[in-house]
Protein backbone atom coordinates (compact mmCIF):
# COMPACT_ATOMS: atom_id res chain seq x y z
CA UNK A 1 0.00 0.00 0.00
CA UNK A 2 1.63 3.29 -1.23
CA UNK A 3 0.72 6.38 1.06
CA UNK A 4 0.20 9.45 -1.07
CA UNK A 5 2.86 12.15 -1.48
CA UNK A 6 0.89 14.62 0.50
CA UNK A 7 0.46 11.94 3.99
CA UNK A 8 2.28 13.25 6.80
CA UNK A 9 3.77 11.17 9.69
CA UNK A 10 2.40 10.44 12.97
CA UNK A 11 3.24 11.43 16.00
CA UNK A 12 4.37 8.04 16.92
CA UNK A 13 6.44 7.89 14.08
CA UNK A 14 8.23 11.15 14.62
CA UNK A 15 8.12 9.82 18.55
CA UNK A 16 10.49 6.85 17.02
CA UNK A 17 12.42 8.89 14.22
CA UNK A 18 13.22 11.77 17.80
CA UNK A 19 14.02 8.82 19.75
CA UNK A 20 16.40 7.23 17.32
CA UNK A 21 18.21 10.24 16.22
CA UNK A 22 18.62 10.65 20.40
CA UNK A 23 19.86 7.35 20.77
CA UNK A 24 22.34 7.89 17.69
CA UNK A 25 23.49 10.82 18.90
CA UNK A 26 24.27 9.51 22.89
CA UNK A 27 26.26 6.48 21.23
CA UNK A 28 28.37 9.18 18.77
CA UNK A 29 28.90 11.31 21.96
CA UNK A 30 29.85 8.07 24.09
CA UNK A 31 32.29 6.92 20.81
CA UNK A 32 33.51 10.63 20.85
CA UNK A 33 33.84 10.88 24.60
CA UNK A 34 35.61 6.92 24.22
CA UNK A 35 37.98 8.16 21.75
CA UNK A 36 39.16 11.15 23.83
CA UNK A 37 39.73 9.25 26.98
CA UNK A 38 42.21 7.02 24.48
CA UNK A 39 44.20 10.22 23.18
CA UNK A 40 44.28 11.77 27.03
CA UNK A 41 45.75 8.32 27.99
CA UNK A 42 48.20 8.64 24.48
CA UNK A 43 49.10 12.17 25.49
CA UNK A 44 49.49 11.30 29.00
CA UNK A 45 52.36 8.47 28.72
CA UNK A 46 53.93 10.79 25.99
CA UNK A 47 54.03 13.65 28.39
CA UNK A 48 55.45 11.18 31.12
CA UNK A 49 58.68 10.31 28.94
CA UNK A 50 59.23 14.35 28.29
CA UNK A 51 61.88 16.14 29.97
CA UNK A 52 61.12 19.66 31.30
CA UNK A 53 63.77 22.68 29.68
CA UNK A 54 65.66 22.89 33.32
CA UNK A 55 66.19 19.67 33.23
CA UNK A 56 67.57 19.15 30.09
CA UNK A 57 69.81 21.74 30.29
CA UNK A 58 71.54 20.79 33.47
CA UNK A 59 72.10 17.14 31.89
CA UNK A 60 73.78 18.82 28.84
CA UNK A 61 75.71 21.16 31.26
CA UNK A 62 76.70 17.59 33.35
CA UNK A 63 78.15 16.25 29.89
CA UNK A 64 79.89 19.20 29.14
CA UNK A 65 81.80 19.00 32.48
CA UNK A 66 82.26 15.26 32.03
CA UNK A 67 83.77 16.32 28.20
CA UNK A 68 85.85 18.72 29.90
CA UNK A 69 87.18 16.61 32.21
CA UNK A 70 87.94 13.70 30.10
CA UNK A 71 89.94 16.47 27.34
CA UNK A 72 91.79 17.56 30.70
CA UNK A 73 92.59 13.44 31.42
CA UNK A 74 93.59 13.43 27.72
CA UNK A 75 95.85 16.34 27.84
CA UNK A 76 97.35 15.28 31.06
CA UNK A 77 98.29 11.55 29.63
CA UNK A 78 99.76 13.38 26.97
CA UNK A 79 101.86 15.41 28.49
CA UNK A 80 103.24 12.40 30.91
CA UNK A 81 103.77 10.11 27.92
CA UNK A 82 105.74 13.43 26.13
CA UNK A 83 107.59 13.58 29.77
CA UNK A 84 108.69 9.78 29.64
CA UNK A 85 109.85 9.86 26.23
CA UNK A 86 112.14 12.64 27.01
CA UNK A 87 112.87 10.78 30.07
CA UNK A 88 114.15 7.87 28.22
CA UNK A 89 115.95 9.67 25.88
CA UNK A 90 118.04 11.33 28.94
CA UNK A 91 118.52 7.86 30.00
CA UNK A 92 119.71 6.72 26.62
CA UNK A 93 122.23 9.36 26.52
CA UNK A 94 123.36 8.69 30.37
CA UNK A 95 124.07 5.12 28.94
CA UNK A 96 126.10 6.41 26.18
CA UNK A 97 128.10 8.69 28.64
CA UNK A 98 128.70 6.15 31.31
CA UNK A 99 129.28 3.07 29.67
CA UNK A 100 129.99 3.65 25.76
CA UNK A 101 132.32 6.63 26.14
CA UNK A 102 134.70 5.14 28.26
CA UNK A 103 135.35 1.86 26.58
CA UNK A 104 135.78 3.91 23.46
CA UNK A 105 138.11 6.14 25.36
CA UNK A 106 139.91 2.95 26.98
CA UNK A 107 140.43 1.75 23.57
CA UNK A 108 141.78 5.12 21.79
CA UNK A 109 144.29 5.14 24.80
CA UNK A 110 145.04 1.31 23.83
CA UNK A 111 145.89 2.32 20.44
CA UNK A 112 147.88 5.26 20.92
CA UNK A 113 150.32 3.36 23.75
CA UNK A 114 150.52 0.69 20.97
CA UNK A 115 151.70 3.26 18.20
CA UNK A 116 153.94 5.04 20.51
CA UNK A 117 155.57 2.34 22.15
CA UNK A 118 156.21 0.75 18.70
CA UNK A 119 158.20 3.58 17.38
CA UNK A 120 161.48 4.36 18.75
Amino acid sequence: MTQPPSAEPTLWELHRALQQMREDQNDGIKQLRDDLRADLAGMNTRFEQMVTKDVYQADQRLVHQRLVAIEEAQAAAVRQRESDQQQAVNTRKWLVAVFVAPFLLGLVQLWVTSRLGAGP
